[in-house]
């Protein structure tokens, strides 16, 4: 009796967890797919920008929400926790308007600022309960009828064993969907907070339902984790078009960067026939499409005049000096990348991709070699981007190149744990602490590194 209500629980877990892909997703196809993370300072500040007015309105600290981007070209976004928030590189390259995407991450921030994953987690634990609870009842009436030499009472109580988890099941699922509505109403009340308007959204959910179409002419609205879309559409659209901020536009320069933004992820994740086809003009976003596509198809000196041609035109815009600098470093002319970079460091000095990308070049550098500023950016970039693994690893190199081999060992230890490897993250602190001044700076990340314990989930 007690194996089969173990193995019940677990099975029913799976089930559960598997119905609920990544703990919330808008696309439920996201199940089981090993995520792509990429980083890109242009696409992760403006996201940032998106999303700190509507953070602010839900009571939340913008400081302590991370917006992750992974390359994937469906329409897409999903927290897993309180703190994160993903977003696929295809939603940003989909959305015609910022208001299309600040919808979204409304939605998200609906989740994590109404509690949901937490009690996510909760509805996965009663469920469990419920099937375990159905799973006793109906043995027991088996056992009883069985006893008893009834048929019929044995019969009854297998029919209670094979419903039991389907009953969990649509338990969980309704909550869900309550979930979803929540968070629905939520976003359109931050952005009426923030006096931005809900089109963008409605526009947004529509392309899910117009995806969804025939899938749903079948669908048994009790076995799903989201409304079925035309449930949803008529409440976001009537609560969307009572707003009085329903036909307000973004901004002139917002649109610009969103377009921007788009253009250089297309040229970046799209095949470059693709990106020629869709970005024919000579605009700015066109011509930074094609510079993208053509360095990826091989051609970087072809790709360089192009961007030459951005930066005559809009020499302020520090991304186009970021493009340069990536493009000749990754080409073997890191000391001709020095220049762009130090200039896109300069109007981005917070930016700690730049920063790193920059100390990267400086060490990589032949005739303008410069450790101790490589040091000074990879350490500045690190503070304000602690997440990069492969900024440690250059960190290490320029310590190890000065003789500071105590600094290199915890530069190390430091990119281990960045990259989740926490085994050989405490190995090398370990090693690193021994050489170290006790209560120095150094010291005490190894320190915290040797004594982190994961958190429970």
């Amino acid at each position: 009796m007690k194996g089969i209500a173990r193995s019940t629980t677990h099975s029913l877990l799976a089930a559960v967890v598997a119905l609920v892909p990544m703990l919330h997703a808008l696309d439920a196809n996201a199940q089981g797919r090993k995520l792509r993370l990429v980083r890109d300072a242009e696409t992760e500040e403006l996201i940032r920008d998106y999303a700190r007015p509507i953070l602010k309105a839900a009571g939340l600290n913008p400081g302590n929400i991370r917006i992750h981007l992974i390359n994937d070209s469906r329409t897409n976004a999903f927290v897993i926790d309180g703190k994160r928030i993903f977003i696929n590189t295809g939603t940003l390259i989909s959305a015609k308007t910022p208001n299309e995407v600040i919808g979204i991450l409304a939605h998200e921030t609906g989740h994590i600022a109404g509690g949901h994953l937490v009690r996510l987690r909760q509805a996965v634990e009663n469920a469990q309960t419920l099937a375990v609870i159905g799973m006793l009842l109906g043995a027991g009436a088996v056992a009883a009828g069985a006893a008893a030499g009834n048929g019929n009472a044995a019969t009854i109580g297998g029919s209670i064993v094979t419903a039991a988890p389907g009953i969990a099941q649509r338990s969980f699922l309704n909550y869900a969907r309550t979930e979803e509505i929540a968070a629905d109403r939520a976003a359109i009340k931050y952005l009426n907070q923030t006096g931005q308007s809900a089109k963008g959204m409605l526009t947004t959910f529509q392309r899910f339902a117009d995806q969804d179409l025939f899938a749903d002419r079948y669908a048994d609205p009790y076995v799903r984790s989201h409304p079925l879309p035309r449930e949803r559409i008529s409440q976001i659209e009537r609560l969307a078009k009572s707003s009085p901020n329903f036909d307000k536009k973004d901004s002139a320069s917002l649109q610009f960067r969103h377009d921007m933004v788009r253009a250089k992820l297309s040229g970046f994740t799209l095949r470059g026939d693709r990106v020629m086809r869709t970005y024919k003009g000579k605009d700015l976003p066109s011509v930074y499409a094609q510079a993208v596509a053509v360095y990826r198809l091989g051609s970087h000196k072809k790709a360089l005049r192009m961007v030459d041609s951005l930066i005559k035109a809009s020499p302020d815009y520090p991304y186009f000096w970021e493009l340069k600098g990536q493009i000749l470093l990754e080409t073997g002319s890191a000391d001709q990348a020095i220049a762009p970079l130090n200039k896109a460091v300069s109007m981005r000095p917070d930016e700690g991709l730049l920063r790193v990308m920059l100390g990267q070049a400086l060490l990589s550098s032949k005739s303008n070699r410069n450790y101790q500023a490589a040091i000074t950016n990879l350490s500045r970039g690190l503070q304000h981007d602690p997440d990069q693994a492969i900024g440690y690893r250059l960190l290490a190199q320029a310590y190890d190149q000065t003789g500071q081999r105590a600094k290199a060992e915890m530069a190390t230890a430091n990119g281990y744990f960045a990259q989740g490897d926490i085994g050989a993250a405490k190995a090398m602190a370990t090693r690193a602490q021994s050489k170290l001044k006790r209560g120095s700076p150094e010291w005490l990340q190894a320190e915290d590194i040797i004594s982190y314990k994961p958190p429970r989930i």
